[in-house]
Formats: C-alpha cells, sequence, structure tokens
C-alpha cells in the first residue's frame, strides 16, 4: 500500500479529520474479510460467476443505485480517491494528491499520469471535467452524483494533470463523494452519450474491467482489462486483475442461488437471507457478512399525501412498527433493527432507540386523536374513507418481500390497511422522481452522513415531499461547516427532526450477506459493503 498522500491542510486538520473519521466496518461469519480457506500464491486466470437477484436495466455507473447491479459496473470504472473500509480515511486512486482549501469551497486534484481508458484516451484533467459537467444532465437516474455535485460553480482544467473543483458554499461532502461508484470516471466518448444509451449500451471506464456484455435481466459479462496499472493505494496488486472473466447472472430467486452455489454452478451469490443461511455455512461456503453505512431501510413516506400530511398519522406508523421482530425473522444473523435513519456504522449517527420503540398502544391513541376510528373489519375510517396506504417495494433482495408482509401485518394491528404494490428494480428511480405512491420501500448506502441531505433537503431532489424547514438548515450547515464536532452537531440535529416528525420511518439496517466459494479467495467489501475484484483470485 502507498503512503498517504500529502494534504497540506496544516491549518485545516479539523477538516482532514472530518473527512477521514473513522468507520470502524469489519466483516464477520465464517468467510472473514477476504473470502477463501487454506494457503496458496494468488494465481492468474479463470472465471468468476456471481449470481444477483435482480438487474437494475442500467449499466453506467453513475447512473446506478443498486447493489446488485454495482458489483459488476463498479469493476469498469475508477474513481478519484478510494475511501478505507477499515478506517473511514480517503486515499489516492486516480488522484495521487489533493489540496482543500481553508472553507472546504476549493478542491484541487492533481491526478496519475498514464492512465487511459479501454478505448486507448488518456485520463487528463479535461475528462474529469467533463465528466462533472455532464453530472447534472443525467436525469432521474442520476441522483446521487447530481447530489454530489450540487452546488459547484466550476470545475476548471489548472494543467493537463490537474482540476480544480469550486463550489458556490462549503462542501465537506465531496472529497469522500469522489470516491464513490457514482462519480466514477468515464472517458470523454462516453460522457457524449445520452445517459439513456450509457445505460444500455455501458461506458468507457479506466477500470481493472471492460464490460463485453450485457442481457438485460440475464447477465453482465466483463473482461479483464489488459495493461492495467493505477488501481487504488488500497490494493495489494497493482497491475491487471488476477481473473480473466466476471459473470453476473441474474438469479432473482434466493433459493435456486443458494442451491447453484452448493453444486458448484456458481462461485459467489448476493443477499443470503436467514432462510439459506443454515444450508450455506460450513462445507465449501464461507458467509462473508459487513453492516452498510448510510440511510437505513426503512418506509420512505411520501409527505405530500393527504394522509402523510398529517404527522400524527406517520408517527403511529412509526409506533406500529416491531423493528426487533422484522430484523430476526426476516434478515440475516446478526441484523440489527434501526436506532435512527443512518445505520450505526455512518459517521456522527445518534442513537434514537427510544424514539423508535414499539407502542402500539400509543399508535392507536394517535390515530384516535387524528380522527380515525376502528370499523368493523378492523380498518379505521374517517369521513367514510378507509385509512389505507400502499407500500412499492421492488425485488432487488429476497428480504423485502417477507419484511413487508410483516409491516402489513403490525399496521393492521393498529388499524391500517397496506397494500403491497410491487414494480421492477429499473422502476425505482423513475417512480421516485415521479412522486406517484404512497410508500417507497428502499435504503442508499454511503459512508458519509450527508446523505441525509441528498435524501430529504427540499434544496435538492426532494423526493419524499416534505415540507421547508428547519430541517433544511441542519442539512445545508452540516454540509458547509469544517468543524467536525459542529458537524456532528447539525447531523444529530437532522437525525432528530427526521425521526421525531417521522418524515422517514427507519426499519432495520442493511448488513449485507454474501456466499462465496472457499475457492474463492480476497473478495473484498469496499467502504460501502459492495465489492472490489481487482484482488480476487481462483484456486
Amino acid at each position: 500500500m502507498t503512503a498517504f498522500p500529502d494534504f497540506r491542510l496544516s491549518r485545516r486538520a479539523p477538516l482532514a479529520a472530518l473527512l477521514t473519521t473513522s468507520v470502524l466496518l469489519t466483516a464477520c461469519g465464517s468467510g472473514g474479510d477476504g473470502s477463501g480457506s487454506g494457503s496458496g500464491r494468488p494465481k492468474s486466470g479463470g472465471t468468476l460467476t456471481f449470481a444477483v437477484g435482480s438487474d437494475a436495466g442500467c449499466v453506467d455507473p453513475q447512473q446506478v443505485g443498486s447493489n446488485d447491479t454495482i458489483y459488476s459496473v463498479r469493476q469498469v470504472v475508477d474513481s478519484l480517491t478510494d475511501q478505507d473500509p477499515r478506517t473511514g480515511k480517503i486515499v489516492p486512486w486516480l488522484a495521487k494528491s489533493w489540496d482543500i482549501n481553508s472553507d472546504a469551497t476549493t478542491f484541487t486534484f492533481r491526478l496519475r499520469s498514464g492512465v487511459t481508458f479501454s478505448d486507448g484516451s488518456k485520463l487528463t484533467a479535461q475528462v474529469v471535467k467533463d465528466n462533472f459537467d455532464a453530472v447534472p444532465k443525467l436525469g432521474a437516474l442520476g441522483t446521487l452524483a447530481q447530489g454530489y455535485l450540487s452546488g459547484v460553480r466550476s470545475t476548471t482544467v489548472v494543467d493537463p494533470l490537474t482540476v480544480k473543483v469550486t463550489f458556490k458554499e462549503p462542501n465537506a461532502q465531496f472529497l469522500q463523494a469522489t470516491s464513490t461508484h457514482s462519480l466514477g470516471i468515464e472517458s470523454s466518448a462516453s460522457v457524449r452519450k445520452t445517459p439513456q444509451h450509457k445505460c444500455s449500451d455501458g461506458v468507457i471506464g479506466s477500470g481493472p474491467f471492460v464490460l463485453k456484455r450485457y442481457v438485460q435481466n440475464q447477465s453482465i459479462t466483463l473482461a479483464r482489462r489488459t495493461g492495467y496499472a493505477w488501481g487504488s493505494s488500497l490494493w495489494s496488486k497493482k497491475d491487471e486483475a488476477y481473473l480473466d472473466t466476471l459473470v453476473f447472472k441474474v438469479v432473482p430467486e434466493a433459493g435456486v442461488r443458494a442451491g447453484s452455489l452448493q453444486s458448484g454452478q456458481v462461485d459467489a451469490v448476493s443477499s443470503v437471507g436467514k432462510a439459506n443461511e443454515a444450508a450455506l455455512k460450513g462445507g465449501q461456503v464461507a458467509l462473508q457478512r459487513r453492516a452498510n453505512p448510510g440511510l437505513v431501510f426503512g418506509l420512505g413516506l411520501n409527505n405530500a399525501r393527504p394522509l402523510l400530511k398529517d404527522a400524527k398519522v406517520r408517527r403511529a406508523i412509526q409506533f406500529a412498527v416491531d423493528r426487533q421482530q422484522i430484523a430476526d425473522t426476516v434478515f440475516p444473523t446478526g441484523t440489527r433493527p434501526a436506532t435512527s435513519v443512518l445505520a450505526h456504522t455512518t459517521p456522527d449517527y445518534t442513537n434514537l432507540a427510544a424514539d423508535l420503540a414499539l407502542d402500539a398502544a400509543r399508535a392507536k391513541s394517535l390515530l384516535d386523536a387524528a380522527g380515525w376510528r376502528p370499523g368493523s373489519d378492523g380498518v379505521r375510517t374517517k369521513d367514510g374513507k378507509k385509512l389505507s396506504l400502499t407500500i412499492t417495494w421492488f425485488p432487488n433482495a429476497a428480504t423485502n418481500q417477507p419484511a413487508l408482509e410483516l409491516v402489513q401485518q403490525q399496521l393492521k394491528a393498529v388499524g391500517i390497511d397496506v397494500v403491497l404494490k410491487q414494480l421492477q428494480v429499473s422502476q425505482f428511480a423513475t417512480t421516485l422522481q415521479s412522486g406517484d405512491f404512497d410508500v417507497v420501500w428502499g435504503n442508499v448506502t454511503r459512508s458519509d452522513p450527508d446523505i441525509l441531505r441528498n435524501s430529504f433537503s427540499t434544496r435538492l431532489a426532494n423526493v419524499y415531499h416534505l415540507p421547508p424547514g428547519s430541517l433544511d438548515t441542519a442539512l445545508s450547515a452540516q454540509a458547509a461547516t469544517t468543524v467536525p464536532a459542529k458537524r456532528g452537531q447539525l447531523v444529530d440535529e437532522a437525525q432528530k427532526l427526521l425521526v421525531r416528525n417521522a418524515y422517514y420511518v427507519p426499519v432495520v439496517e442493511l448488513q449485507t450477506q454474501l456466499g462465496v466459494s472457499t475457492k474463492v479467495h480476497d473478495l473484498a467489501f469496499d467502504s460501502g459493503s459492495r465489492i472490489q475484484l481487482h484482488d480476487t483470485w481462483i484456486g
């Protein structure tokens, strides 16, 4: 591992401390941090076949938000920086070093020389500028990338290998954002394509693998990039990846994925649920687990809906949910019930478990106070209308449906009728953008609390249609401050406002659990609990 760059912050040390907050995330389970068992030297060659549960319908890293697809497309692009999953520190990747000014409005990156994209074109400051200038035009699927660059004033080419990004206001989250797949750097030729063409055809990246074939809802095939020599400073191998080929097969049924792994038809599987844990433990399979930082799995309420404008109804929903039962019944071993809108592994998380405790009696009392009376069938009514909500969900994890069936039962117990509506994974972003939903089930992984601003600020996409107010002030201020303690206070305030107003109903923390053949070695989690396959080998 190469040495850390010179941050050149001296009098700006508080910002450096903020941006390298320890996340303290570790893998657990029989697989440990790198899968495989036994000893032996890494060797090149071979194909890794990975079964995932869904396909997002897009193979552009800047537009993909579903983990099952991120696993593959992440291998195609490099980022300016990387984030150490053990410490949370930001380390070099395409940028060998960087400077940040005193108020975190200007970020200057010095790029590595000799980096090329798979079409032979060179990485330059102009290419980075082209990428960042194009992000606002990505449309509905690019909300994460757009949020990371919101408030940018300009991206300037200082010299062929130096690029400067300037924001209108202080933007402390941006350095961590440059480590994400959403700001992975694509060739200028890819940037010139429409977002739709990038989704369907894929992009040209500088990463260790190249997209060879994409068959929607069936498979994504990647091939090793010949001549690759500019990987993240976190990686142990400094040149080309070990594996020749990566094949990601879409297998929606969790039991079929588990059976395919047991029989040796595939080498790894995503989203191992509780029902398949016992069958996969031991033998030639290891389970790898890692808690995901960011916005927890929960009920994303459309606060503009007449029913959900009433804080009493929103809070009743929040008190009616038995998070512990859902975590214990449906999710993998070790999954925690949500104790805030942020997972406990996110920097500046606040424990609000007392506010999220099950209290069915209080839920009923709130609904009574809001004028909703129990009907003969147990469903409450008001002015001749039933208290009924539709929860929209997407089959990108085997746990989604059973978790929501429990939520459905729990809300019915206090008089709320719930209809479950399944859509395709590819419809997730457009559903949020359209606002045509009552409640959406989902989560967002990011190892920085600014994910709250991306998700809930009314000054950004505001997909949950919150009213403007003090939450906006806290979210904007935490993104602007360069003082770690002050940022922590503001993030704490934002979490309390979200939970105590029940703008979003947290349910469980997402824990990524993979099943991996013991012949697969060094399949590692990154800081967002996705996977990095450059150092992975089979033997």
